[in-house]
């Protein structure tokens, strides 16, 4: 499989305190199956496709977070255009096995992310299909400083929706047409309707058939449901945290002829952004 152009999401795993539970959560809610990772992480599959990685937390310390992952030719390089551009490398340029190089670092804001230089792994194996990723938008304060970071440091092109009543900017890789059909993900802004010490963030995506069922399994599973499922023009949306703290969301399509295709890179083309439930 072909590594992932740069800048692309292409991978997303839970840092979690029991993986045994986050397995028994998953598996019911998107039929995941498991099997061992590289090194103490835990692999999930849909329908026999790599999809996401549970992992252990080192430390009990740290959240319990879903990350996102984006992709680089050059990990090294990339991680000295983050610190250049006002970020910090958090976990420098490692080996990992013979899957590739991973990095963490966190932008001025201090949003948390991946990256990740494909060797015998290029990440996700299926995405944009029910049980996969399918979207990612960071959450800032200060969008100006994340507009100027991101498109700087992966040469995104940025396109700000027409919608007064959201704040929403989207995001294209280098070379593409900028627009929502190119999209590879969005920065939304934490406003007042968030609580005063919710950081800068990431907030990843998975598909799904049914959103309000999805919703009612997480629940059931002990789970919470932070924004309740609601429309958009591309289906239907909810935030969700799992029984252990971890939030995410999910988007069903709609499923009649009218679904907007799909993005250039094969993904779904941009959700609009979650509404400030906080």
């Amino acid at each position: 499989m072909a590594a992932f152009p740069e800048g692309t999401p292409c991978w997303a795993d839970a840092a979690l305190p029991d993986v045994e539970a986050g397995k028994r959560f998953y598996g019911e809610l998107f039929g995941w199956t498991f099997a061992p990772g590289e090194g103490t992480q835990t692999n999930a599959f849909s329908a026999g496709k790599l999809v996401a990685a549970l992992t252990p937390k080192g430390d009990g310390r740290m959240p319990t977070v879903w990350g996102v992952y984006f992709a680089t030719p050059n990990a090294y390089l990339l991680a000295g255009r983050i610190t250049d551009a006002g970020g910090q490398v958090i976990v420098p340029p490692q080996q990992r096995g013979t899957t590739g190089i991973v990095a963490v670092a966190a932008d001025p804001g201090g949003a948390v992310f991946g990256l990740w230089q494909a060797a015998e792994r290029a990440g996700f194996e299926e995405q944009g299909k029910p049980g996969s990723y399918c979207w990612t938008e960071v959450y800032a304060r200060d969008k100006g400083r994340a507009n100027a970071f991101y498109e700087t440091v992966f040469g995104f092109l940025g396109t700000d929706l027409e919608d007064g009543s959201v704040d929403f900017r989207l995001w294209s890789p280098r070379g593409a047409e900028p627009g929502p059909d190119t999209a590879i993900g969005g920065r939304s802004v934490i406003t007042g309707a968030f609580p005063a010490e919710m950081p800068d963030h990431f907030l990843i995506y998975f598909c799904v058939e049914d959103c309000d069922a999805a919703a009612e399994t997480v629940t059931a599973l002990g789970g919470r449901v932070q924004a309740p499922p609601f429309d958009i023009p591309y289906g239907r949306i909810a935030v969700l945290t799992d029984n252990q703290g971890a939030t995410f969301a999910v988007l069903a399509e709609p499923a009649d002829e009218n679904t907007p295709e799909e993005g250039a890179d094969g993904t779904d083309p941009a959700p609009a952004p979650v509404p400030e439930s906080g």
